[in-house]
């Protein structure tokens, strides 16, 4: 099955609607599928949903799709350098489950593991546990966290094979292969595409039994904040 599709819009093409969710990875702007991100704010679509760690700056990432008002709903663990996120959830425009970044990741690998839930002691006690049930093993509270089941998800890998076995490259693997993991369907933006086994079996991180199509491009990689020494 060919998998490799010549741009981002071409790899998103029959996959998009309004409404939908989509989980996507990266950290901060560390692994982010930016030119995924741009192509879903040139559809157009709208009310979408996102499970992702954050929600991106705001010239960037995730935060161009809030600049131009297409998400209705973030499922966030840090959103602290997002100024238009914060002036959008204060005002009551924007939707926000506040998720704790394990239970999170979490989340998403139970979804594509197929996992419906599970108990957490994460956040037992907070807003976070607000109307979740509880249960109490060995004497502790825990708190039960519904698995996420995405209906696309965008990853950033570094390199691939053609048929998606993806390598992630340092800390920009984060939380892309638990989000791969829990979309129907799974698009992967990277940096090279490589042949059909010139990737040693023991260094895939994600095997491509999980995506379903894939972009080789060029990447900006911003750096979210800087910070230097005097010399």
């Amino acid at each position: 099955m060919k998998k490799t599709y010549p741009d981002a819009a071409a790899a998103l093409d029959g996959l998009l609607s309004d409404g939908m969710l989509i989980a996507a990875g990266g950290f901060g702007l560390c692994g982010i599928p930016e030119l995924l991100i741009a192509a879903i704010r040139d559809a157009g679509v709208k009310d979408l949903t996102f499970a992702s760690n954050n929600a991106g700056v705001d010239d960037f990432g995730l935060g161009l799709l809030l600049q131009t008002r297409q998400v209705k709903k973030m499922i966030s663990s840090y959103v602290g350098e997002n100024a238009e996120f914060m002036r959008q959830y204060l005002s009551g425009e924007l939707e926000l489950e506040f998720t704790p970044q394990g239970t999170l990741a979490e989340r998403m690998r139970a979804g594509g593991s197929g996992i419906p839930g599970f108990y957490t002691k994460t956040g037992v006690g907070t807003k976070v546990a607000e109307g979740k049930e509880e249960k109490v093993f060995d004497g502790e509270t825990y708190i039960l966290e519904r698995g996420i089941v995405a209906d696309l998800s965008i990853v950033k890998a570094w390199k691939a094979d053609e048929t998606g076995n993806l390598v992630f490259r340092k800390t920009a693997r984060n939380f892309n292969p638990p989000a791969a993991m829990c979309g129907r369907i799974c698009v992967a933006e990277v940096e090279e595409i490589v042949p059909a086994g010139s990737l040693d079996p023991d260094h895939i991180h994600l095997p491509g039994i999980y995506v379903h199509r894939l972009i080789q491009g060029e990447h900006e990689k911003r750096i979210e904040q800087r910070t230097v020494r005097e010399g």
